[in-house]
């Protein structure tokens, strides 16, 4: 596909295109399909937005825009286009930070909700960034905990979330220990913050549905062992060269990971 970036020679020729919109010119896009091209994608800089109008009398239409350009494209392939969407989903993380010893779980109050419950600290995670890492950063931003990832232990899919403009927003409940204990939370997000006992937590109505649940699960791999509730992460090599991913799964016995032929 025909890829196209302000900072090269060709955007030059596409702003050529834009401005003067003459015939001769508008067979530069017969000349591309000619070429085999199914695909052209036009990055506009935020300061030369007065190309998007003629860009869109050739037909370009938005695929999506950030915070200093926007990005247009035209097929040219048969049939509707198979373009890939721009992001359909954002994604949370929370951190459920129980201290096993004393039994006590970490819990806020939003500030900017019109129902304070309780639920487990977190927020958007960042791009680039680990789940696991963003439940850590979270959680320490909003109440000054340290903690340590240790497991995945829930993944909520929702569609058509108003606070998420419309799009697909899956929220991960990530299980984390404790490496402090003093509160020291934000109090522009947070009207309060405590290590709250993980029975009072499961048995109190004024919080939400999901940390009710995932209350419940804590309750239940603190009696019967965590094994029967985490989801733990290991890095594998992508098969992209020098790049890994993370895998999360229930924990895979050693001899299983090398076995080679059923028994």
């Amino acid at each position: 596909m025909g890829r196209f970036s302000h900072t090269n020679r060709k955007l030059q020729i596409i702003f050529i295109l834009l401005n003067n919109m003459a015939s001769e010119h508008l067979s530069a896009i017969q000349q591309w399909r000619s070429e085999g091209r199914i695909a052209v994608w036009l990055h506009i800089p935020i300061l030369q937005s007065r190309f998007i109008a003629p860009a869109a009398s050739l037909g370009f239409c938005f695929h999506h825009a950030v915070s200093d350009s926007s990005t247009l494209t035209l097929w040219l392939g048969e049939g509707p286009s198979r373009l890939p969407g721009y992001a359909t989903h954002q994604v949370g993380v929370a951190g459920a930070v129980f201290d096993e010893n004393t039994r006590k779980i970490l819990v806020v109050q939003d500030r900017n909700k019109l129902k304070n419950m309780w639920k487990f600290p977190g927020g958007l995670s960042e791009p680039g960034e680990d789940i696991g890492d963003t439940a850590v950063r979270e959680v320490f931003e909003e109440t000054g905990i340290k903690s340590e990832f240790r497991s995945l232990l829930s993944i909520r899919q929702q569609h058509t979330n108003p606070g998420a403009f419309g799009k697909s927003d899956m929220y991960i409940i990530c299980r984390l220990q404790p490496c402090s204990f003093t509160i020291n939370f934000c109090q522009h997000e947070c009207l309060r913050c405590e290590w709250m006992d993980l029975n009072d937590l499961v048995k109190t109505e004024n919080t939400t549905p999901i940390t009710s649940r995932v209350a419940r699960l804590l309750l239940y791999g603190y009696r019967e062992g965590f094994d029967k509730i985490d989801l733990t992460m290991e890095e594998l090599p992508a098969v992209y060269t020098g790049l890994f991913y993370k895998l999360y799964h229930r924990k895979l016995p050693d001899k299983y990971k090398t076995m080679t032929l059923m028994d």
